[in-house]
């Protein structure tokens, strides 16, 4: 297949928001393969191990562990490729992540929820004896994940799981009963940052306490913080090396290199999210006003201006064929609307990817119709859990 038939950047506005980037067309062999060569590399020889959601939170904690194994990376050679990516003179190309990069002795494995078992089979087949390894702001869906954790367990100094998310109780003590340190915080109250800030027994940095109330303020949806959207856009668009290694040493207070960069992306960051509205619609579920829309765009953005059009929560369909659900105060059941659509999360905030794509011709369709099938699968939960209060 041409390169350029999933390379979205050089595609119209309106064609680009609605396809999914190059990365959702490589096959997930190749995806597995390229996440087990990198795990590799950061679990053999480290002195402890982070698996971590690859978010601001997830993100947020693996600073905040660096920092009291004092295991931070040198930021300078960051700052240099930040300076350079705003060089209108250089390509994309001429950034790419150096891999001859230094290696901080805190290893760094992302995950997602849907890949956690991969990512602790990993360490549990990679890590040297005696590590300390740390499991931040991820949630499993079942208990599927205990028989990785008990052979980390066996293998390692110390095992500590931090999070905020909604658990199941028969999972909490599975976890718990393979020898796992768990700390689950209030998902109302605290971030995982939080929960690593307070497990932790270390002084830290102001700067560093502050990142960790910023991160809530993004990933709580307090928005009472405008630095909470800098940690969440460079979260998102920064390697996860970079992000750490830039937090960890400025907190919350980005440096300038940075800011220029996240003001040059948020151009069309901003277009995106106009585009995203524009195609919203509002639909009736019991007694909330849902606001339906679909696209690639930066969903607590979007959540929020639907909010203001009067909606009490928002579904934003995504080109991948997943969807982000947010909450407001009229409607804090987020969570329970994406369990019943193979996904998870907090009151207000939610995410689901519905099991219902078997081929590239349901796809196709998905990005034809503008996730058509997708959202009412998403509002047929909305009805299920509005029927439930009702009984």
């Amino acid at each position: 297949m041409d390169d350029s038939l999933i390379d979205t950047d050089e595609l119209s506005l309106s064609r680009k928001s609605r396809l999914p980037g190059a990365g959702f067309f490589y096959p997930d062999s190749l995806d597995e393969e390229y996440a087990d060569r990198r795990a590799r590399e950061a679990i053999e020889g480290a002195e402890a191990i982070v698996v971590a959601d690859g978010d601001a939170d997830g993100l947020g904690c693996v600073a905040l562990v660096r920092e009291v194994y004092d295991a931070a990376l040198d930021v300078a050679p960051f700052e240099e490729s930040l300076a350079a990516r705003t060089d209108p003179g250089l390509d994309d190309a001429d950034d790419e992540d150096d891999e001859d990069r230094e290696e901080s002795p805190v290893g760094l494995v992302t995950a997602s929820p849907h890949s956690l078992d991969a990512a602790l089979e990993r360490v549990a087949e990679y890590a040297d004896p005696g590590v300390d390894v740390y499991i931040c702001d991820l949630c499993p869906d079942d208990d599927g994940v205990v028989s990785a954790v008990e052979d980390i367990v066996d293998r390692a100094e110390s095992v500590r799981w931090f999070d905020h998310h909604q658990w199941d109780e028969d999972v909490v003590a599975a976890v718990r009963e393979t020898g796992a340190d768990l700390v689950v915080g209030d998902s109302d109250e605290e971030c995982t940052a939080d929960v690593t800030l307070r497990s932790l027994d270390y002084d830290f940095p102001d700067h560093l306490v502050d990142l960790a109330a910023v991160t809530r303020d993004h990933d709580l949806w307090i928005r009472e913080d405008a630095r909470s959207d800098d940690l969440a856009d460079y979260a998102h668009w920064a390697s996860a090396e970079e992000y750490v290694t830039v937090v960890g040493r400025y907190g919350p207070a980005l440096p300038d290199p940075v800011v220029d960069y996240l003001d040059q992306r948020r151009v069309e960051k901003e277009q995106l999210i106009e585009a995203a509205v524009d195609r919203a619609e509002m639909e009736s579920v019991g007694p909330w006003t849902v606001g339906v829309t679909y696209g690639r765009c930066s969903q607590n953005e979007v959540a929020e201006a639907l909010r203001e059009e009067g909606a009490d929560a928002a579904v934003i369909v995504k080109p991948a064929g997943s969807a982000s659900i947010r909450g407001s105060d009229g409607f804090e059941r987020a969570h329970e609307v994406a369990g019943l659509v193979n996904g998870g999360g907090h009151p207000r905030a939610a995410g689901c990817k519905p099991d219902i794509y078997d081929d590239m011709l349901d796809y196709a369709h998905h990005w034809t119709t503008e996730g058509y099938a997708t959202k009412q699968v998403i509002l047929a939960a909305f009805e299920q859990v509005a029927s439930e209060i009702d009984e």
